[in-house]
């Protein structure tokens, strides 16, 4: 993700200077006899209105939920380098229980330092790794790419939907693969358009690469980034856009089509409990819209009553667990069957793909 010359620390609270870093500590009732204090880290500014944006308001309803049981800190624009080691040691040296690391490329980092302190809990966002005392989460975004992907088919004027990528990753190129799935499950015709940014968060970037997309006659555009830019200039050229992460409507309430949301506190309410309780397992934990970790929200009101009854009907399928948007018979790009009838492609392929599916244009980087 995008780098950041300065790191900062900060909660809510006063703003104390360490080391170039700007901390605040995020106090609960200070009335609570010893509050188990947790930890989060993340890449980006808790502003954005994406990515970083999403977990830092469900760290601040788990804080509300768990009433003055927990007491949070975070610390904020830290890049996926070296320095990250540094910061989760600090951590765990100024006694945090519980450390949430919400980024992919602190998984080394996390790896090593959870060595070090045993008996603290440490727990990386989207990866792989774990040991005694390291576990791993993540949500099925792709559910919600899925959705967004049948709002775009059924929406489309052009037969071109786009997407503004952040790195071609398997993580990304599932979304995109789910959302072009998606659209072409309800409109065949549909072809999917994806300009790669190589950051997360650069608005510029994400500005410039949108309105590409958009004089190339895509008419409604995802995004895998986490400012708003692309709603804004979807907003700008009369064309439809996608909230990531978060619901964006604010920044443009006409292109706004719906809102891809995630909820991270169902797993951070989860996670904390079970420490408290001592019933922590480093098992996996992988929700989606039937844990109510992510789901579609704030549906655009020009979007026909029919549109919605398919949303509304795909969306349940999701949820009771009758529908997969990675059930057979699908195709990759080249027209290659990939997932035979009766067949779903499964959790650990998913989190290893790196191809794009029939309907996507270009090729991917690699």
């Amino acid at each position: 993700m995008a780098k950041f010359k300065k790191t900062a620390i900060a909660t809510t609270g006063s703003f104390l200077a360490i080391t170039g870093l700007s901390i605040a500590i995020c106090s609960t009732n200070a009335q609570a006899a010893q509050p188990l204090k947790a930890a989060f880290v993340y890449l980006g500014p808790p502003g954005d209105h994406g990515w970083t944006y999403a977990h830092d308001q469900s760290r601040i309803r788990t804080e509300a939920d768990l009433k003055g049981a927990v007491k949070t800190s975070f610390v904020a624009n830290v890049p996926e380098t070296g320095d990250a080691e540094r910061i989760f040691r600090n951590l765990a040296q100024q006694g945090n229980k519980v450390i949430f690391g919400t980024s992919f490329g602190y998984m080394n980092a996390m790896e090593k330092v959870s060595r070090q302190f045993p008996n603290t809990i440490f727990m990386h966002a989207t990866g792989y790794k774990s040991g005694k005392n390291l576990g791993t989460y993540n949500v099925r975004m792709y559910q919600n790419a899925y959705l967004l992907g049948v709002l775009a088919g059924k929406t489309t004027k052009t037969n071109k939907i786009g997407v503004v990528g952040s790195f071609p990753i398997p993580e990304v190129v599932r979304n995109i693969n789910a959302f072009t799935i998606g659209a072409r499950s309800v409109n065949p015709k549909v072809t999917t358009q994806v300009i790669w940014v190589n950051t997360w968060y650069d608005p510029g970037k994400e500005r410039d690469a949108a309105l590409t997309l958009i004089s190339q006659k895509n008419d409604v555009l995802m995004q895998n980034t986490d400012s708003p830019a692309v709603v804004q200039a979807a907003q700008s050229k009369g064309v439809y856009a996608f909230g990531w992460d978060s619901d964006m409507s604010k920044f443009g309430s006409e292109a706004h089509l719906a809102a891809a949301a995630i909820h991270w506190d169902k797993i951070y309410d989860k996670t904390l409990r079970d420490v408290q309780a001592n019933k922590w397992t480093n098992t996996p934990i992988y929700y989606g819209i039937r844990e109510g970790a992510v789901d579609v929200e704030n549906l655009n009101a020009s979007i026909p009553a029919e549109t919605k009854k398919i949303f509304q009907e795909r969306r349940a399928a999701l949820k009771s667990g009758k529908l997969n948007p990675f059930a057979g018979p699908l195709y990759n790009q080249a027209g290659q069957q990939f997932v035979k009838a009766g067949q779903v492609y499964s959790d650990d392929a998913l989190n290893k793909i790196n191809f794009y599916v029939q309907g996507v244009t270009g090729a991917l980087p690699k």
